[in-house]
């Protein structure tokens, strides 16, 4: 502890009696000093115990003590130490009532007490503390070195709570509390989530204190890693602002927090190479092979039904030409928004971060393959780390539609989720998922999962420029056969495909005699130069006929 008024008074060399402010003797002095001006205000920082003799002072005058006084005590001021048997035999009965009005400690200091002796008496009680500070702040490093080590993140903030006589949180990446010491803090860390969020759009390093009448105490929040966006982040919350042994204690924490989570990057490389060796054993159809390979880091999503992944990302404007040149409206996501700012820009990285914090949190385990501009992710299915994929692209869909987010050529995310698979359908499965990322990327979707596009229905694939482009070719020339009038070829054979070659439905459809149809159908086959017998001409007139039908 700090020297104190009261330790002051009960040094006994120093044969100080107290005068006034009996009641606040307890105030932590942090300098003491001697100074015979008339308002020494200027020159004090606040927490000082002053000494005087009163040699430019009237003391008896109760008015010019009494400003004198007031002064001092709005200066921060925490003592007045006066001697007595220098300019005055005792303390002046007008400074007295003074200091006790203002409630201010009054000291007398007898004559044979030199004020070098407080001051040295001050200077060494603070230098003892602080020492006192430094041993505890190395000892208190020392233990979080130790639980960090053989205990982890949830040790060294168990340590850390009692050093600070408080509690303390770790959060990861996207803001979830990851853990909590004591106990009961998860629920008061959890709370902190919106002040998490603002901590993490800071450049690292980055602290914040958090207070305010719906905290119930004072917390302090710090980011953790090395790189430009924070990897986690640090919650220590106490009643009062932290003493030095306890900032020794938090600054340890951070240093030894960090070092984890840089360590748990290298880990994280080291994995994402495994994981990349274990995706090519997949698709390339050896699944005993990657389950060796996989061991107990990803054996056990190799064993039950996975979902596969694939996400990019595109240009806004890239994005928006691709999807209105089909009919389809897809403002693009800018970096203002929520989920793309916590990326920092990067809309596959925010996606990484969801789905390995989802991961994590269940305790699933999760391969997370980067290829480039691409990411593949291969997770179990009806798990965590799928429902934070569709969240996550949910949340950016939400942010199209803000009017606020049209506009400029930020990246987008366009994501393809296949059906469920085993690993000996691993090849089919990231088949699937490109697919479905190339219909989502027609559509001005962020995502779209393989199921859609089998219970859906394949026309709305037809709006897509190749499949236009083939159509107006296989068709043009029945277009030309009727602009001259000599005949409505095309919608002839609209309708007899549709009554499914029957002559008399179809004839009844048009208002022409069968024979008339006849004659029209075989035109067609003259002027292609194909058999409508043959159903594969068929499929593809009937198709080239719902693709100009589109436009």
């Amino acid at each position: 502890m700090p020297p104190t008024l009261a330790s002051l008074v009960h040094h006994s060399a120093l044969k100080l009696t107290v005068r006034a402010g009996e009641d606040r003797l307890d105030v932590p002095v942090r300098w003491a000093h001697v100074s015979e001006l008339a308002d020494p205000v200027p020159y004090m920082e606040g927490g000082e115990l002053l000494l005087i003799t009163a040699l430019k002072l009237d003391a008896e005058d109760r008015e010019a003590m009494r400003r004198y006084v007031k002064r001092l005590a709005g200066a921060g001021v925490v003592g007045l130490g006066f001697a007595v048997g220098v300019n005055y035999e005792e303390i002046p009965e007008a400074l007295v009532d003074a200091a006790r009005e203002e409630g201010l400690p009054l000291l007398e200091v007898p004559r044979r007490t030199p004020f070098l002796a407080i001051s040295k008496a001050v200077s060494a009680a603070i230098a003892a503390d602080q020492y006192r500070a430094v041993t505890a702040g190395f000892a208190a490093q020392r233990e979080l070195t130790k639980q960090a080590l053989n205990a982890g993140p949830e040790g060294l903030l168990g340590v850390l709570a009692a050093q600070v006589d408080g509690w303390a949180a770790l959060y990861d990446a996207s803001g979830a509390v990851v853990a909590a010491a004591p106990e009961w803090a998860g629920r008061r860390a959890a709370r902190l989530t919106a002040e998490v969020e603002r901590l993490r759009e800071r450049p690292a390093p980055a602290s914040a204190v958090v207070g305010g009448p719906e905290h119930e105490d004072r917390i302090e929040l710090h980011s953790l890693g090395t790189g430009r966006r924070p990897r986690a982040a640090l919650a220590v919350g106490t009643a009062a602002a932290l003493g030095t042994a306890e900032r020794y204690a938090v600054h340890s924490s951070i240093a030894l927090l960090t070092l984890t989570t840089e360590r748990s990057r290298s880990l994280h490389a080291a994995e994402q190479r495994l994981g990349t060796a274990v995706l090519r054993m997949l698709l390339a159809g050896e699944p005993d092979h990657a389950r060796a390979v996989a061991g107990d880091l990803y054996g056990g999503l190799l064993d039950a039904p996975f979902r596969m992944i694939v996400a990019e990302s595109v240009s806004g404007t890239a994005a928006r030409v691709h999807a209105d040149a089909h009919g389809h409206v897809a403002k693009p996501v800018s970096g203002g928004a929520t989920l793309v700012a916590d990326a920092g820009g990067d809309p596959l990285g925010g996606l990484t971060e969801s789905v390995e914090a989802a991961a994590a949190r269940s305790g699933e385990a999760v391969l997370v393959v980067p290829e480039g501009g691409r990411l593949v992710v291969l997770a179990a299915d009806g798990g965590a780390a799928v429902a934070a994929c569709t969240q996550y692209a949910a949340a950016l869909e939400a942010a199209r539609a803000l009017p606020e987010q049209a506009g400029g050529d930020e990246e987008e995310l366009v994501v393809g989720l296949s059906a469920p698979a085993g690993p000996i359908a691993a090849a089919a499965a990231y088949k699937q998922a490109e697919q479905a990322l190339s219909v989502a990327r027609r559509r001005g979707r962020v995502l779209v999962e393989h199921e859609q596009l089998a219970a859906g229905s394949v026309l709305p694939l037809l709006a897509d420029d190749a499949v236009k482009a083939f159509a107006d070719g296989l068709l043009r020339a029945l277009h030309e056969h009727d602009a001259t009038g000599r005949g409505d070829l095309v919608a002839s054979l609209r309708a007899w495909l549709s009554r499914h070659g029957q002559w008399d439905a179809a004839a009844a459809d048009l208002g022409v005699h069968r024979h008339t149809l006849r004659y029209r159908m075989r035109r067609v086959e003259e002027i292609l130069g194909r058999s409508l017998d043959d159903p594969d001409v068929r499929m593809e007139l009937w198709l080239a006929l719902k693709a100009t039908s589109t436009e």
